[in-house]
């Protein structure tokens, strides 16, 4: 096939941005949460929804293959011209998805009870987060089939449509949120009901975008799709192959994530606090190199799928400066801005002194990290889903055998220098295995 024209900087920007943006907007979800339900019920309101909240983050960061599986198979196919496996591609992932949706549904007592049993918190909230929990979870088969759609979008470099989309999820949920939880005072089951809602309204929408571009670009998607390619066994090996080794992945990353703030409230309360405030810089940053990635995730499939060599190279070449320059400017942002924006944070002034003293770690984190969202990036849009799986193992017992050393001369000095070691050695295990991955792609510049 002819050789489709490389990336430019200001194109790979132009996609990156509404991503940023649909980044962005997801905290500001639970900050609305927060707003609302803190304004207009007690204590233990706000403490349910506070740990429903991250029962169902915890969860549902656990299915986030849904979307990266699907953006990188459905870039390959777009990349090779075939709209009949675009479109089996995506069947077969929400079908997977309303599968353990459904399942979640079936689970969703012993889900609960193990997940409070771990947390603790005291009988009254335990009580509304149950409520809460048993009104969220009917939304699950929805928002893991939105994970389907929106790595639909992503690895067809539809970013304008994916910020559509989880902009629509944020409002309508703002507004079912302050319709139950404020006019009509349902509490904690409020928000848990708008949310719901929100997620099966957002689903239809999202349903709505992906078929109007499929139709457009491909024709009517039932007339590509055959009972032949969507049970087409060894695709259906490949998919469930990458589902888990994406999955091994992600609780990987969460167990260092859970290490570190474990090993963190080792060192007391003020330590932990700060910790978590450091965090938020983190976190903020990644909603950028994100971006990045994402992109990098459709450009390098899409190239993968034409085994065109000089597209993927440029692809994997000015993304990855674009993501190294955000870095740098983000590190230097928090460098210059740190110290005020933990004064706006917390007025406690413990807290704040011990932030101030580990927010040069943020800044070296910050600055490296840039290189594990990019090669993050090009093995998911790859489904190169082995070398993910076993980067993310490897990384993670290195973290845990240099905190092992650290933490006991160094405290809580040594963690942040183990957490920062640890997305280093995530971008060298995955980089050690970019030679075999472009020799295995076979890649060519001919048709």
């Amino acid at each position: 096939m002819p050789a489709a024209p490389a990336p430019t900087y200001a194109q790979i920007t132009v996609l990156a941005i509404p991503i940023i943006i649909a980044n962005s907007a997801t905290p500001l979800l639970g900050l609305a949460d927060t707003a609302v339900i803190g304004n207009l019920a007690g204590t233990a309101e706000l403490g349910a929804v506070a740990l429903g909240s991250l029962l169902f983050n915890f969860i549902y960061w656990g299915f986030g293959f849904l979307r990266m599986s699907t953006t990188g198979f459905v870039a390959q196919a777009s990349g090779q011209n075939d709209p009949g496996e675009v479109i089996a591609v995506t069947s077969r992932a929400l079908l997977l998805a309303v599968l353990i949706g459904a399942v979640l549904l079936i689970l969703q007592w012993p889900l609960v009870t193990l997940g409070l049993s771990l947390l603790g918190a005291s009988d009254e909230v335990e009580q509304i987060t149950h409520s809460y929990f048993q009104i969220r979870i009917w939304g699950a088969p929805a928002i893991l089939s939105l994970y389907v759609l929106m790595g639909y979008l992503i690895g067809q470099g539809l970013s304008r449509l994916l910020l559509i989309v989880q902009l629509f999820l944020n409002g309508i949920n703002i507004a079912l949120d302050i319709l139950f939880a404020g006019y009509l005072h349902w509490g904690a089951e409020g928000i848990a009901a708008g949310t719901a809602i929100a997620e099966w309204l957002t689903l239809i929408v999202a349903l709505t975008l992906v078929y109007r571009h499929y139709r457009l670009h491909f024709g009517i998607p039932l007339q590509n799709l055959s009972r032949s390619s969507l049970w087409n066994m060894s695709k259906i090996r490949s998919t469930l192959s990458a589902n888990s080794n994406l999955m091994v992945r992600t609780l990987f990353l969460l167990l260092s994530f859970a290490v570190f703030a474990d090993q963190g409230a080792r060192f007391g309360n003020t330590t932990l606090a700060a910790n978590h405030i450091l965090l938020q810089f983190i976190s903020f940053s990644a909603f950028f190199l994100d971006g990045f990635a994402f992109v990098t995730e459709s450009l390098v499939g899409k190239a993968a799928g034409r085994r065109q060599q000089t597209a993927f190279d440029l692809a994997v070449k000015r993304s990855t400066l674009l993501a190294a320059v955000t870095a740098m400017g983000l590190a230097a942002g928090i460098a210059v801005t740190g110290h005020a924006l933990i004064d706006r944070l917390t007025d406690i002034e413990s807290i704040r002194t011990t932030a101030k003293a580990y927010l040069p770690f943020v800044v070296v984190y910050v600055l490296l990290s840039f290189a594990a969202f990019q090669l993050d990036g090009i093995f998911i849009g790859t489904t190169s889903t082995t070398a993910l799986r076993n980067a993310s193992v490897l990384a993670t017992l290195g973290f845990l055998l240099l905190s092992s050393l650290l933490i006991p001369p160094m405290a809580n000095q040594g963690l942040w220098i183990a957490f920062t070691g640890f997305v280093v050695l995530r971008a060298l295990f995955l980089g050690c295995y970019m030679p075999s991955l472009r020799r295995q792609l076979a890649l060519n510049d001919g048709p």
